[in-house]
C-alpha cells in the first residue's frame, strides 16, 4: 500500500514538472474530476452526450495510426513500444507488436496506403528473428528478457497469419506453424495451458490463443490445431464460466482474480467469439454472447464500464481504455453476426468516449499525441501515467471495424 502511494506521489510530482505532461494531467483532472455532475441522484460524466461526426472519427483513427507508427520509429528494431510519462519509451513488446501487424494491414487496405505494409513487414521480419527455438516468443518487453509465454505467442501468430495472407510469403506461415506446434505440445490434458503460462497458472483469456490456432488450422488443415483449440474452449465454458457469464481465473494477477479487469474479460469473450465464428460452433458463440450481453446491459445502464468486475458483475476501479475499445469491437462483431443495431449503437457510443479521451485539446509531443492512455483518468490503477501501445491498437481496430459496420448498415437500409 505504502509503496503504491509513493509511486503515485512520484508520478504526479514528476509529471507536473514538465509543461506538456502537466497539461495532460491537468486536462484529465478538470475534465474528469470537475466535469462530473449529479442530476437526479445519477452521476453524469462529461463524455455522456458527446457525439463525434464521420470526419472527426476519421481524424481520430489517423492520429492513432500515426502514433503507432511513431512508436515503431522510436524503437529501432521494428517492434512497437509504449510511452511512459515518467520514464519515456519502453523497449519493444513482442506480443503487442505481433497483433499490431493486423491493425496496420487492415488500415492500409481500408484507406489504400500501401506504404504502411512496409512497416508491418518490418515488424514481422523482426519477430521471426527473435522467435525462440521452441517456437514460442518471450513474455513482456524485450528488456525484460523473459522465457516464452503461451498467450504472447498466440498474439504474434495473428500477425504472422495476416502477413502470410497479404504477401503469400511462406516464411510467415512457417513461423506460425512452428509456434502452433509448440502450443499444442505443452497443453494440459484438461485443455488449459499451465506450462509457460503467465504466472504459471491457467487463465481463461487463453481463448484469445485458440482463435489464431484455428486460423492456422484453416490454412494447413492440421486437425491437431483444431482439437487443441476445442479442448481449451470446452475447459473455459464447462469449468470456468458462471451462469451469469462471468469467468473464473480471468485476471492477469493472482491477488485480484476475484474481480478481473475488463481488458482480460474482453480478451476472453473475443477469443470465444472469434473461435465460435471460425468453427461455426453454437455452444462457443452462445458463451461469448452471454458475457457480451452482460457488458452491454451494464453499459446501457451506467453509460460507461468500470475497470474491474466481481462475480456478480459489480464494477469497481476507473475506466480501462483498452478494455473499452475491445468491448466495442466485440459488439461490432455481434452486429455483423446478428444485424442488431443496438450493438452498433453501443459500440459507437463507446468509441465516442474513447475519442473524447484521445482528444485532450492540449499541446502534446509526438510521444503522446493520438495515443490512448491505459486508464481514464490518466492516474487510474491500470497502466497509470502510461500510454500502452495495445490501448491505441484496439482503439484503431474499433474505429476501423465501426466504419465497415456503418457501411454495411447503410447497404442493408437501402435494400429494404
Amino acid at each position: 500500500m505504502l509503496k503504491g502511494l509513493l509511486r503515485y506521489a512520484r508520478n504526479f510530482s514528476v509529471s507536473l514538472l514538465f509543461k506538456r505532461e502537466r497539461n495532460i494531467v491537468l486536462r484529465d483532472f478538470f475534465r474528469y474530476s470537475l466535469g462530473q455532475k449529479v442530476i437526479n441522484n445519477q452521476t453524469i460524466n462529461p463524455w455522456s452526450d458527446k457525439i463525434y461526426n464521420e470526419t472527426e472519427r476519421s481524424e481520430a483513427l489517423t492520429k492513432a495510426i500515426n502514433w503507432l507508427l511513431h512508436s515503431q520509429a522510436s524503437m529501432g528494431d521494428g517492434g512497437f513500444g509504449s510511452y511512459r510519462i515518467i520514464t519515456g519509451w519502453t523497449t519493444s513488446y513482442p506480443e503487442t507488436s505481433g497483433y499490431i501487424i493486423p491493425t496496420l494491414l487492415h488500415y492500409s487496405n481500408q484507406v489504400q496506403q500501401n506504404e504502411i505494409l512496409t512497416n508491418a513487414i518490418r515488424c514481422g521480419d523482426w519477430l521471426i528473428t527473435i522467435q525462440k527455438p521452441s517456437g514460442g516468443w518471450q513474455g513482456e518487453y524485450m528488456a525484460d528478457n523473459r522465457a516464452e509465454v503461451v498467450f504472447n505467442t498466440g498474439q504474434i501468430i495473428r500477425g504472422m497469419v495476416d502477413l502470410y495472407k497479404q504477401t503469400n510469403d511462406k516464411k510467415y506461415l512457417d513461423s506460425a506453424v512452428k509456434a502452433c506446434d509448440w502450443l499444442c505440445s505443452i497443453q494440459e490434458d484438461d485443455g488449459c495451458w499451465k506450462k509457460s503460462a503467465f504466472m504459471g497458472v491457467p487463465r481463461v483469456y487463453d481463448s484469445y490463443v485458440d482463435a489464431p490456432l484455428l486460423q492456422v488450422y484453416e490454412i494447413t488443415k492440421n486437425e491437431l490445431y483444431k482439437q487443441k483449440a476445442l479442448n481449451n474452449l470446452n475447459w473455459i465454458i464447462d469449468k470456468k464460466q458462471l451462469e451469469n457469464g462471468w469467468f473464473e481465473d480471468c485476471d492477469n494477477t493472482i491477488k485480484h482474480n476475484n474481480r478481473p479487469i475488463l481488458h482480460t474479460i474482453a480478451y476472453t469473450i473475443d477469443g470465444l467469439l472469434e473461435s465460435g465464428l471460425l468453427l461455426n460452433n453454437k455452444k462457443v458463440l452462445d458463451a461469448a454472447i452471454k458475457s457480451a450481453d452482460k457488458l452491454f446491459e451494464l453499459f446501457s445502464k451506467h453509460k460507461y464500464l468500470s475497470g474491474r468486475f466481481d462475480r456478480n458483475w459489480k464494477g469497481s476501479q476507473d475506466i480501462i481504455c483498452t478494455g473499452c475499445a475491445q468491448t466495442a469491437i466485440i459488439w461490432l462483431k455481434l452486429y455483423k453476426l446478428t444485424k442488431n443495431t443496438q450493438y452498433l449503437n453501443a459500440a459507437m457510443k463507446m468509441n465516442d468516449q474513447l475519442i473524447f479521451i484521445q482528444d485532450r485539446q492540449v499541446s502534446e509531443s509526438p510521444n503522446t499525441k493520438g495515443a490512448i492512455p491505459g486508464s481514464y483518468p490518466l492516474w487510474g490503477r491500470y497502466e497509470a501515467f502510461n500510454f500502452p501501445n495495445w490501448a491505441t491498437k484496439y482503439f484503431a481496430d474499433s474505429l476501423l471495424l465501426e466504419k465497415e459496420c456503418l457501411q454495411e448498415a447503410v447497404t442493408l437500409s437501402s435494400t429494404k
